[in-house]
């Protein structure tokens, strides 16, 4: 027991972070800039619920943003989202001239839109975009960008660690930049989506744990090989099942509402947590893989849905985001998996550790159906 203090103590940091962080497994915060004709023209879309971060919207303190408090709202909104903006050329900074205002609505409500005509002070296109929107706030912002020219449309992503974006025509969005950067992004959104790796960490669990006859060549190589093979025929279903709704997903062939799929989501954790302890739907841990897996890809697919659809370059970004997915997964788990099978043999682990960590994820996964639930 002396030897498992260390992991105690990290166990305990963790369960400690994922309490701290419950309220922020939602839908990855991101903006959507949409550029065309030259360009010449922007229009912007920032999510409500980002706003408050930069603009007091709720001032009733009701929780609730109405028309008229963003209408009251809407110079300090104006400033902010105009102050995070550069667009340029090489004869100097453009200017924005305000043409439309209003709401629209994306997968995961309302955004306040923008539209603005761009002049530059030698009547040519810009050759370059700044864009600083929120990420002094919230690292993991991305701005999604759509460039839509006299070829074909383009696609970029902007982040705290790639702010300016080449708006020429051999700059981004070329098809395997597009692929490289949604590779990455699919990375970022795997390691940093709470609520897909606590499934995970369920998945891999009864692996680690093994049945009770196969105990006793615990640490064998025949052994670690039969659990090995179990958790890739788990991964396999849950990536299958998660690929295919994602693409149905972002291909918008299939649509649901985002705020019951992460509510799903969330409640598909709880339950998968408690048929550890008792398999009420059997111990074939990969046919829940699957089954729930097709419900994660809908939330993935969140992240393309409002950008991509009919995009010229859906294929590039749909496959990389995947790949990163991926990867961030298979990273993971090649981290993880090797730990929680050396603690396998430990009684410690089978009955102290494993119960508290299957009781600590069913309670902020139902932490989190309650707080994603839609109000109907």
């Amino acid at each position: 027991m002396a030897g498992l203090k260390p992991i105690g103590l990290v166990l305990v940091a963790v369960t400690l972070a994922l309490t701290a962080s419950a309220a922020m497994a939602h839908k990855a915060s991101d903006s959507f800039l949409y550029l065309n004709t030259g360009p010449t023209e922007l229009r912007l879309d920032v999510a409500l619920r980002d706003l408050a971060l930069l603009v007091s919207l709720d001032h009733n303190g009701d929780r609730q943003v109405s028309g008229q408090e963003l209408r009251q709202a809407r110079s300090d909104i104006t400033r902010a989202v105009e102050a995070s903006l550069i667009l340029s050329n090489n004869s100097g900074d453009c200017s924005l001239e305000g043409q439309k205002w209003g709401i629209s609505s994306h997968s995961d409500g309302k955004y306040a839109a923008a539209r603005y005509r761009i002049h530059c002070p030698d009547g040519e296109p810009p050759t370059a975009l700044e864009y600083n929107l929120l990420f002094d706030r919230d690292a993991l912002h991305r701005g999604l960008v759509s460039i839509g020219t006299d070829d074909e449309p383009r696609l970029a992503v902007l982040s705290p660690d790639a702010r300016v974006l080449d708006l020429s025509p051999d700059g981004a969005g070329s098809r395997f930049s597009v692929f490289t950067t949604f590779i990455y992004e699919g990375i970022v959104h795997l390691l940093m989506g709470l609520d897909h790796i606590l499934f995970l960490l369920v998945l891999v669990i009864p692996a680690s744990l093994g049945t009770r006859e196969g105990r006793a060549s615990h640490g064998t190589a025949t052994d670690f090989s039969a659990r090995l093979m179990e958790l890739t025929g788990i991964v396999t279903a849950f990536t299958v099942a998660h690929s295919a709704t994602l693409a149905l997903a972002a291909l918008d062939i299939v649509t649901l509402p985002i705020a019951w799929v992460e509510t799903v989501i969330a409640l598909s954790i709880a339950v998968a947590a408690l048929n550890v302890a008792w398999p009420v739907l059997g111990r074939k841990t990969w046919k829940l893989a699957f089954g729930f897996g097709l419900v994660h890809g809908f939330g993935f697919a969140s992240v393309l849905g409002d950008l991509t659809s009919g995009v010229s370059g859906l294929v590039m970004a749909l496959a990389g985001f995947n790949i990163g997915v991926e990867l961030g997964q298979l990273g993971l788990l090649a981290l993880g998996f090797p730990v929680l099978y050396l603690l396998g043999q430990n009684r410690v682990y089978q009955r102290g550790l494993v119960p508290l960590a299957l009781l600590g994820v069913s309670a902020i996964s139902l932490y989190w159906v309650v707080q994603r639930a839609p109000v109907l």
